[in-house]
């Protein structure tokens, strides 16, 4: 029963780490954003294709896209802070009151 145990509190650890580095990879972008990069850099290219699969549903969601300020990146980081504070916490306090 305890390597069942140890086995999901790892997951969820493991699941933590991916959300931290994804959100820290959102943060990377948006500063990325600010500056004049080079699309054709290879960490720029990375960072727009792991990210922009997640940005742009969120995009289409929120209003005032005129005003030319983008908030997907604060919204998301905002659902992987919710993730990383409920779910991964979730998982493991279910797993030591069995």
């Amino acid at each position: 029963m305890f390597v069942m145990q140890n086995f999901i509190i790892a997951l969820a650890k493991i699941i933590d780490i991916a959300l931290t580095i994804y959100m820290w990879l959102i943060i990377l972008r948006a500063v990325i954003s600010w500056v004049n990069a080079d699309p054709y850099n290879k960490i720029v290219i990375f960072l727009y294709r792991t990210t922009e699969p997640v940005l742009r549903p969120v995009r289409r969601f929120l209003p005032g896209q005129n005003i030319g300020i983008d908030f997907s990146p604060v919204v998301v980081i905002l659902v992987i802070l919710f993730l990383r504070y409920f779910l991964v916490e979730t998982i493991i306090q279910s797993v030591r009151y069995f």
